[in-house]
């Protein structure tokens, strides 16, 4: 009889209750580095974790509720190593502050050995102007607010957070209060364009109810920001191949925002021509931008709700073979019809073509194409608030599968016509949520094309062509002419 069931029951829960909350891991160091941006924040988390007991190889991370719904993009490395590891996050408990994130290290650590692991979170929508309204030769200033103590269900010796500004013109920062149980020194300090945070010792598991209550505070920074604060509201991404024209066209229907503080007052063409003169632009006005497009492309076109834009400039790298795409790109220097300032809106269509040979390749073994399909156009320093991904494959694809780099928010297929189809070609189309620089990855696609549907097209046309010309042998035969009335003798 197992040694459980002899047990009373309130010694059971209480036997289980003291093994699930018995550490397996302390922090020996915790360093949070922020850099502070526009739209998008990066923050870098290293753990110096130390095992208690032999076997360890799950370490839990926790977020705020606030900071886990701004987290676009999670990802935990071993210091010096490439490959990600494996994380799984656990199901939220409303009556907790707190999220668990679990992190699976390669391999398990015996009692007292060490490794540093290191978190990497990208925050998007986590500033926002101050003030937010400014005129046209005014500064642009944000604020960002952040909790003082990276929360952790393990007990930790130091801890430091590091708020990075792109410049050292800091308005103003908080000061922590009530944390001389942790400090021993001055709690915060300013050197050039970084805030420190700390040092803390000694602090207890953090990620507790009584921990966040007694000791947890938020932390603003109040700074100028050079760059416009960008937003694409929406990106409607059409990526068509083409078997027969050899052929994959890429359009992409693109809503721009300037998130930054909003005009106050007029526009006046003559105040942004002479900033442009003296080349001393407005940090809030955007006038242009530069793209990074693939390589070998051509027939590429920008238009807006106007018509064609032509004042932009595009410079084509030379294709290049697929284990080296991504080393080489073409620039498209991209200037909208109007200077984007802060609140406005610019909508707007960028395509272009490239070949078929540049991105699909074919199994011989299989008999299967594969395609890799660019989620998104990156956009430098911007955050994508809503994506729809929708890949065209040839008419009569069967066995479509599909790979996408992280999972999407919805995914479905569905049946698209155009000219000269017959039964359709099968359509994939991915939705996703605030996509920022680490999401411009690819989608893999593999399907199978028949001899026979690769006749589908000539077919068509020639069915199309003999119709038309059917119809016109026999038109011209019909007399249409309105005779005459014979007259009566």
């Amino acid at each position: 009889m197992p040694i459980w069931s002899s047990l009373p029951f309130f010694l059971l829960l209480s036997v289980v209750s003291t093994l699930a909350s018995s550490p397996s891991f302390e922090n020996t160091a915790v360093v949070r580095t922020v850099e502070l941006g526009g739209a998008v924040v990066h923050v870098t988390t290293t753990y110096a974790i130390k095992a208690l007991e032999d076997g360890s190889n799950v370490y839990t991370i926790a977020f705020s509720p606030d900071e886990r719904k701004k987290t676009s993009w999670l990802e935990a490395k071993i210091k010096g190593q490439q490959n990600a590891l494996p994380i799984e996050e656990r199901l939220f408990d409303a009556e907790r502050d707190y999220h668990f994130v679990d992190i699976t290290l390669p391999k398990a650590l015996s009692a007292n050995k060490t490794t540093n692991l290191v978190v990497e979170t990208i925050l998007t929508h986590a500033t926002h102007p101050w003030p937010e309204t400014a005129g046209q030769k005014d500064d642009q200033a944000l604020k960002y607010t952040t909790d003082l103590f990276v929360l952790s269900p393990y007990s930790t010796t130091v801890q430091r957070t590091k708020l990075r500004t792109l410049a050292p013109r800091i308005i103003s920062f908080t000061e922590p209060k009530g944390v001389e149980d942790f400090a021993t020194e001055g709690s915060a300090s300013k050197s050039g364009a970084t805030i420190v945070y700390g040092p803390f010792h000694n602090l207890p598991p953090s990620a507790t109810q009584k921990f966040i209550k007694t000791y947890q505070q938020p932390m603003t920074i109040h700074y100028f920001h050079d760059q416009p604060v960008l937003e694409i509201l929406e990106l409607k991404r059409a990526v068509e191949i083409s078997h027969w024209g050899a052929n994959v066209n890429t359009e992409d229907e693109i809503t721009m925002h300037n998130a930054g503080p909003a005009l106050k007052g007029h526009f006046s063409r003559l105040d942004h021509q002479t900033q442009q003169f003296y080349k001393k632009p407005a940090p809030h006005v955007l006038p242009a931008i530069n793209l990074h497009l693939p390589a070998g492309i051509r027939d590429t076109y920008f238009y807006d709700l106007i018509g064609n834009v032509s004042t932009s400039r595009l410079r084509v790298a030379p294709s290049l073979p697929k284990n080296k795409q991504g080393s080489q790109y073409s620039l498209l220097e991209l200037r909208p019809r109007y200077p984007l300032l802060g609140g406005w809106n610019y909508t707007f269509t960028l395509g272009w073509n490239a070949p078929a040979a540049d991105s699909i390749s074919y199994d011989k073994s299989t008999g299967r194409y594969i395609v890799e399909v660019p989620i998104m156009t990156l956009f430098p320093g911007a955050v994508i608030n809503d994506a729809e991904v929708k890949v065209i494959l040839p008419e009569g694809a069967t066995d479509v599968e599909f790979s996408p780099p992280f999972p999407a928010l919805e995914n479905r297929i569905s049946t698209h016509i155009t000219y000269l189809d017959t039964s359709g070609r099968p359509a994939l189309t991915f939705e996703y949520k605030d996509l920022t620089l680490k999401h411009a990855q690819n989608i893999y696609v593999s399907y199978k094309v028949s001899f026979a549907a690769h006749l589908k097209k000539p077919f068509a046309v020639a069915t199309a062509f003999f119709s038309v010309f059917g119809f016109a042998l026999i038109a011209r035969r019909v007399n249409l002419t309105i005779h005459p009335k014979k007259k009566a003798l």
